[in-house]
Protein backbone atom coordinates (compact mmCIF):
# COMPACT_ATOMS: atom_id res chain seq x y z
CA UNK A 1 0.00 0.00 0.00
CA UNK A 2 1.43 3.70 -0.81
CA UNK A 3 0.87 6.80 1.44
CA UNK A 4 -1.80 9.17 0.34
CA UNK A 5 -0.88 11.87 -1.59
CA UNK A 6 2.65 9.89 -2.76
CA UNK A 7 2.31 7.66 -6.01
CA UNK A 8 4.65 4.54 -6.26
CA UNK A 9 4.25 2.02 -9.05
CA UNK A 10 5.89 -1.37 -9.09
CA UNK A 11 9.00 -1.43 -11.27
CA UNK A 12 9.73 -4.20 -13.83
CA UNK A 13 11.61 -5.86 -11.46
CA UNK A 14 9.84 -5.45 -8.34
CA UNK A 15 11.45 -2.26 -7.06
CA UNK A 16 9.41 0.66 -6.25
CA UNK A 17 9.42 4.06 -8.54
CA UNK A 18 8.68 6.82 -6.90
CA UNK A 19 6.31 9.31 -9.74
CA UNK A 20 5.77 11.98 -7.16
CA UNK A 21 7.06 15.41 -9.52
CA UNK A 22 7.75 17.13 -6.06
CA UNK A 23 10.60 14.46 -5.32
CA UNK A 24 11.35 13.79 -9.08
CA UNK A 25 14.72 15.67 -9.90
CA UNK A 26 14.70 17.62 -13.24
CA UNK A 27 16.42 16.86 -16.03
CA UNK A 28 19.78 18.36 -16.40
CA UNK A 29 19.77 20.57 -19.44
CA UNK A 30 21.80 19.77 -22.15
CA UNK A 31 24.91 21.62 -23.15
CA UNK A 32 25.00 22.86 -26.75
CA UNK A 33 28.57 23.82 -28.49
CA UNK A 34 29.18 27.17 -29.31
CA UNK A 35 28.89 27.72 -32.58
CA UNK A 36 31.99 29.46 -34.65
CA UNK A 37 32.66 30.80 -38.46
CA UNK A 38 34.79 28.36 -40.12
CA UNK A 39 37.90 30.15 -40.44
CA UNK A 40 39.36 30.92 -43.71
CA UNK A 41 41.72 28.90 -45.99
CA UNK A 42 45.56 30.83 -46.41
CA UNK A 43 44.62 29.94 -50.13
CA UNK A 44 41.12 31.41 -50.04
CA UNK A 45 42.56 34.72 -48.10
CA UNK A 46 45.53 34.84 -50.34
CA UNK A 47 42.93 34.70 -53.60
CA UNK A 48 41.23 37.37 -52.14
CA UNK A 49 44.23 39.61 -51.54
CA UNK A 50 44.97 39.08 -54.63
CA UNK A 51 41.79 40.12 -56.67
CA UNK A 52 41.60 43.37 -54.52
CA UNK A 53 45.41 44.17 -55.62
CA UNK A 54 43.65 43.62 -59.02
CA UNK A 55 40.88 45.76 -58.75
CA UNK A 56 42.95 48.61 -56.87
CA UNK A 57 45.28 48.66 -60.18
CA UNK A 58 48.90 49.23 -60.41
CA UNK A 59 49.27 50.51 -57.49
CA UNK A 60 47.54 47.75 -55.75
CA UNK A 61 50.16 45.22 -57.23
CA UNK A 62 52.58 47.07 -56.36
CA UNK A 63 52.04 47.32 -52.67
CA UNK A 64 50.96 43.75 -52.95
CA UNK A 65 54.08 42.62 -53.68
CA UNK A 66 56.10 44.02 -51.47
CA UNK A 67 54.13 43.02 -48.93
CA UNK A 68 54.40 39.08 -49.95
CA UNK A 69 57.85 39.35 -51.58
CA UNK A 70 61.19 40.81 -50.04
CA UNK A 71 63.07 41.78 -52.82
CA UNK A 72 60.04 43.85 -54.38
CA UNK A 73 60.26 45.27 -50.82
CA UNK A 74 63.90 46.36 -51.11
CA UNK A 75 63.27 47.56 -54.68
CA UNK A 76 60.41 49.46 -53.36
CA UNK A 77 62.59 51.36 -51.00
CA UNK A 78 64.91 51.52 -53.46
CA UNK A 79 63.10 53.56 -55.93
CA UNK A 80 60.83 55.59 -53.37
CA UNK A 81 64.03 56.65 -51.46
CA UNK A 82 65.04 58.30 -55.06
CA UNK A 83 61.73 59.91 -55.62
CA UNK A 84 61.82 61.47 -52.19
CA UNK A 85 65.13 62.46 -53.07
CA UNK A 86 63.75 64.23 -56.72
CA UNK A 87 60.71 65.56 -55.32
CA UNK A 88 62.15 67.33 -52.30
CA UNK A 89 65.47 68.31 -53.85
CA UNK A 90 65.62 71.79 -53.19
CA UNK A 91 65.05 71.45 -49.51
CA UNK A 92 67.27 68.52 -49.00
CA UNK A 93 70.40 69.56 -51.09
CA UNK A 94 73.25 70.65 -49.08
CA UNK A 95 74.22 73.26 -51.81
CA UNK A 96 73.23 74.41 -55.29
CA UNK A 97 74.28 71.74 -57.95
CA UNK A 98 76.16 73.83 -59.83
CA UNK A 99 77.60 75.87 -57.31
CA UNK A 100 81.67 75.54 -57.81
CA UNK A 101 84.30 76.47 -55.26
CA UNK A 102 87.83 76.02 -57.52
CA UNK A 103 89.46 75.98 -52.98
CA UNK A 104 87.53 72.42 -52.74
CA UNK A 105 89.03 70.49 -55.13
CA UNK A 106 92.40 70.65 -52.94
CA UNK A 107 90.64 68.25 -50.95
CA UNK A 108 87.94 66.63 -52.76
CA UNK A 109 87.43 63.41 -50.74
CA UNK A 110 84.21 63.15 -48.79
CA UNK A 111 83.82 65.16 -45.47
CA UNK A 112 81.65 65.99 -42.88
CA UNK A 113 80.56 69.03 -44.97
CA UNK A 114 80.41 67.02 -48.49
CA UNK A 115 79.02 63.54 -47.25
CA UNK A 116 80.11 62.54 -50.96
CA UNK A 117 82.73 65.08 -52.21
CA UNK A 118 83.05 67.45 -54.76
CA UNK A 119 83.91 67.05 -58.08
CA UNK A 120 86.42 68.05 -60.33
CA UNK A 121 85.06 71.70 -60.53
CA UNK A 122 84.55 71.77 -56.91
CA UNK A 123 80.72 71.25 -56.89
CA UNK A 124 79.13 68.96 -54.17
CA UNK A 125 78.39 65.08 -55.82
CA UNK A 126 75.71 64.38 -52.99
CA UNK A 127 73.93 67.66 -54.15
CA UNK A 128 74.24 66.95 -57.66
CA UNK A 129 72.94 63.46 -57.38
CA UNK A 130 70.00 64.45 -55.62
CA UNK A 131 68.80 67.03 -58.79
CA UNK A 132 69.98 64.20 -61.09
CA UNK A 133 67.47 62.23 -59.98
CA UNK A 134 64.48 64.88 -60.48
CA UNK A 135 66.31 64.60 -63.75
CA UNK A 136 66.07 60.71 -64.46
CA UNK A 137 62.54 60.60 -62.72
CA UNK A 138 61.10 63.10 -64.75
CA UNK A 139 62.68 61.89 -68.55
CA UNK A 140 62.33 58.26 -67.51
CA UNK A 141 58.28 57.86 -66.82
CA UNK A 142 57.25 59.97 -69.64
CA UNK A 143 59.41 58.18 -72.16
CA UNK A 144 58.38 54.86 -71.06
CA UNK A 145 54.58 55.85 -70.77
CA UNK A 146 54.89 57.36 -74.57
CA UNK A 147 56.61 53.65 -75.49
CA UNK A 148 53.99 51.90 -73.57
CA UNK A 149 50.95 54.23 -75.27
CA UNK A 150 52.16 54.06 -79.11
CA UNK A 151 53.08 50.14 -77.92
CA UNK A 152 49.71 49.61 -77.13
CA UNK A 153 48.12 51.00 -79.62
CA UNK A 154 49.87 49.27 -82.47
CA UNK A 155 49.72 45.94 -80.47
CA UNK A 156 46.12 45.88 -79.85
CA UNK A 157 45.18 46.70 -84.22
CA UNK A 158 48.04 44.40 -84.87
CA UNK A 159 46.45 41.59 -82.94
CA UNK A 160 42.95 41.97 -83.37
CA UNK A 161 42.65 43.13 -87.31
CA UNK A 162 45.31 41.19 -88.36
CA UNK A 163 46.12 39.99 -92.21
CA UNK A 164 47.85 43.21 -93.78
CA UNK A 165 47.67 45.60 -90.78
CA UNK A 166 49.65 42.70 -88.71
CA UNK A 167 51.99 42.12 -91.56
CA UNK A 168 52.78 45.91 -92.08
CA UNK A 169 52.67 46.76 -88.10
CA UNK A 170 55.38 44.13 -87.32
CA UNK A 171 57.32 44.53 -90.68
CA UNK A 172 58.24 47.99 -89.15
CA UNK A 173 58.70 47.01 -85.28
CA UNK A 174 61.65 44.40 -86.95
CA UNK A 175 63.18 46.84 -88.87
CA UNK A 176 63.77 49.03 -85.82
CA UNK A 177 64.53 46.34 -83.78
CA UNK A 178 67.78 45.07 -86.67
CA UNK A 179 69.22 48.37 -85.98
CA UNK A 180 71.70 48.25 -83.22
CA UNK A 181 69.87 50.82 -80.44
CA UNK A 182 72.23 52.51 -78.97
CA UNK A 183 73.93 53.65 -82.61
CA UNK A 184 69.90 54.56 -83.21
CA UNK A 185 70.25 56.79 -80.44
CA UNK A 186 73.24 58.55 -81.47
CA UNK A 187 72.39 58.82 -85.13
CA UNK A 188 68.47 60.49 -83.91
CA UNK A 189 70.52 63.06 -81.35
CA UNK A 190 72.96 63.63 -83.81
CA UNK A 191 70.71 64.67 -85.75
CA UNK A 192 67.96 66.78 -84.07
CA UNK A 193 70.21 67.66 -81.06
CA UNK A 194 70.17 66.44 -77.72
CA UNK A 195 67.88 67.47 -75.02
CA UNK A 196 64.88 65.76 -72.90
CA UNK A 197 62.05 66.05 -75.41
CA UNK A 198 64.76 64.10 -78.08
CA UNK A 199 65.87 61.79 -75.69
CA UNK A 200 61.94 60.95 -75.03
CA UNK A 201 61.13 60.53 -78.42
CA UNK A 202 63.91 58.13 -78.93
CA UNK A 203 63.37 55.76 -76.79
CA UNK A 204 59.35 55.94 -77.43
CA UNK A 205 60.51 54.80 -80.97
CA UNK A 206 62.71 52.28 -80.02
CA UNK A 207 60.56 50.89 -76.99
CA UNK A 208 57.54 51.10 -78.77
CA UNK A 209 57.82 47.81 -81.26
CA UNK A 210 58.96 45.09 -77.66
CA UNK A 211 55.43 46.42 -76.13
CA UNK A 212 53.25 45.96 -78.85
CA UNK A 213 54.68 42.57 -79.48
CA UNK A 214 53.85 41.89 -75.89
CA UNK A 215 50.37 42.88 -76.64
CA UNK A 216 49.94 41.65 -79.71
CA UNK A 217 50.31 38.26 -78.05
CA UNK A 218 47.86 38.57 -75.25
CA UNK A 219 45.34 40.14 -77.99
CA UNK A 220 45.96 36.75 -80.87
CA UNK A 221 45.27 34.63 -77.45
CA UNK A 222 42.19 36.58 -76.33
CA UNK A 223 40.25 37.55 -78.99
CA UNK A 224 38.93 34.43 -79.82
CA UNK A 225 37.41 34.13 -76.28
CA UNK A 226 33.84 33.15 -75.26
CA UNK A 227 33.38 37.55 -73.73
CA UNK A 228 34.60 38.66 -76.44
CA UNK A 229 32.67 36.40 -78.69
CA UNK A 230 30.08 38.24 -76.88
CA UNK A 231 30.76 41.74 -77.10
CA UNK A 232 30.75 40.95 -80.94
CA UNK A 233 27.16 39.89 -80.28
CA UNK A 234 25.88 42.75 -78.27
CA UNK A 235 27.00 44.80 -81.31
CA UNK A 236 30.03 46.91 -79.39
CA UNK A 237 32.36 48.59 -81.05
CA UNK A 238 35.56 46.99 -82.08
CA UNK A 239 37.63 49.98 -80.42
CA UNK A 240 35.48 48.82 -77.24
CA UNK A 241 36.44 45.53 -77.62
CA UNK A 242 39.85 45.86 -77.60
CA UNK A 243 40.24 48.73 -74.71
CA UNK A 244 37.76 46.49 -72.30
CA UNK A 245 37.51 43.33 -73.07
CA UNK A 246 41.73 42.47 -74.62
CA UNK A 247 43.79 45.28 -72.69
CA UNK A 248 42.47 44.07 -69.22
CA UNK A 249 43.95 40.18 -69.93
CA UNK A 250 47.58 42.42 -70.86
CA UNK A 251 48.12 44.51 -67.86
CA UNK A 252 49.93 41.78 -65.96
CA UNK A 253 52.94 41.03 -68.44
CA UNK A 254 52.48 45.32 -69.11
CA UNK A 255 53.06 45.76 -65.66
CA UNK A 256 55.91 43.94 -65.54
CA UNK A 257 57.35 45.01 -68.58
CA UNK A 258 56.92 48.83 -67.83
CA UNK A 259 59.22 48.34 -64.40
CA UNK A 260 61.81 46.71 -66.23
CA UNK A 261 61.65 48.83 -69.32
CA UNK A 262 62.28 51.83 -66.46
CA UNK A 263 65.57 50.51 -65.80
CA UNK A 264 66.22 50.32 -69.61
CA UNK A 265 65.70 53.67 -70.16
CA UNK A 266 67.46 54.71 -67.00
CA UNK A 267 70.58 52.77 -68.28
CA UNK A 268 70.09 54.58 -71.74
CA UNK A 269 69.74 57.99 -70.44
CA UNK A 270 73.14 57.08 -68.53
CA UNK A 271 75.49 55.79 -71.73
CA UNK A 272 73.71 58.70 -73.41
CA UNK A 273 75.61 61.15 -71.16
CA UNK A 274 78.50 59.11 -70.56
CA UNK A 275 78.98 59.64 -74.43
CA UNK A 276 78.24 63.14 -74.48
CA UNK A 277 74.81 63.41 -76.31
CA UNK A 278 72.57 63.59 -73.09
CA UNK A 279 71.10 66.17 -71.38
CA UNK A 280 73.08 69.24 -72.04
CA UNK A 281 74.95 70.72 -69.19
CA UNK A 282 75.02 72.03 -66.60
CA UNK A 283 72.15 70.51 -65.64
CA UNK A 284 73.02 67.42 -63.18
CA UNK A 285 72.85 64.37 -65.62
CA UNK A 286 74.18 60.99 -63.83
CA UNK A 287 75.70 59.96 -66.82
CA UNK A 288 77.22 63.16 -67.42
CA UNK A 289 78.70 62.94 -64.35
CA UNK A 290 80.77 60.15 -64.99
CA UNK A 291 81.91 61.46 -68.33
CA UNK A 292 83.45 64.22 -66.15
CA UNK A 293 85.38 62.42 -64.11
CA UNK A 294 86.22 59.63 -65.87
CA UNK A 295 89.57 60.77 -67.14
CA UNK A 296 90.43 61.25 -62.97
CA UNK A 297 89.17 57.64 -62.15
CA UNK A 298 92.50 56.45 -60.93
CA UNK A 299 93.76 59.54 -58.93
CA UNK A 300 90.14 60.76 -57.83
CA UNK A 301 87.83 57.53 -57.75
CA UNK A 302 84.95 58.97 -55.94
CA UNK A 303 83.89 61.44 -58.84
CA UNK A 304 83.14 58.51 -61.06
CA UNK A 305 82.44 55.70 -58.78
CA UNK A 306 78.97 57.97 -56.28
CA UNK A 307 77.23 58.61 -59.90
CA UNK A 308 77.64 55.05 -61.33
CA UNK A 309 76.35 53.93 -58.02
CA UNK A 310 73.06 56.20 -58.20
CA UNK A 311 72.53 54.95 -61.82
CA UNK A 312 72.86 50.99 -60.61
CA UNK A 313 70.89 51.52 -57.25
CA UNK A 314 67.97 52.32 -59.37
CA UNK A 315 67.70 50.22 -62.11
CA UNK A 316 68.16 47.47 -59.58
CA UNK A 317 65.25 48.94 -57.79
CA UNK A 318 63.28 49.30 -60.76
CA UNK A 319 64.29 45.72 -61.20
CA UNK A 320 63.33 43.96 -58.21
CA UNK A 321 59.88 45.18 -58.22
CA UNK A 322 59.20 43.71 -61.64
CA UNK A 323 60.30 40.55 -59.84
CA UNK A 324 57.76 40.79 -57.16
CA UNK A 325 55.36 41.61 -59.98
CA UNK A 326 56.29 38.71 -61.81
CA UNK A 327 55.94 36.58 -59.07
CA UNK A 328 52.88 38.29 -58.19
CA UNK A 329 51.36 37.41 -61.87
CA UNK A 330 53.09 33.78 -61.55
CA UNK A 331 51.05 32.74 -58.16
CA UNK A 332 47.92 33.90 -59.54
Amino acid sequence: MSEPGRGVLEGPVGGAVDTNPATTPAPSPVATPATTPPAMPAATSAAAGLARAKRAGIAGRILLAMRNSPIALIGGIIVVFWIACALFAPWIAPFPPNKMDPLLIVNPYPSAQHWLGVDNLGRDIWSRLIWGARTVLTVAPIAVLGAASLGIVLGLLAGYRGGWVDGLIMRIGDTLLAFPRIILYLIIIARFGASALNIILVVTITAAPIIARIVRGVTLDVRERDYVAAARMRGESAFYIMAAEILPSARGPLTVDLFLRLGYTTVTIGALGFLGVGLPPPDPDWGGMVKEAYGMIFVWPHMTLFPAAAISSLVIGFNFLATGLQELERDA
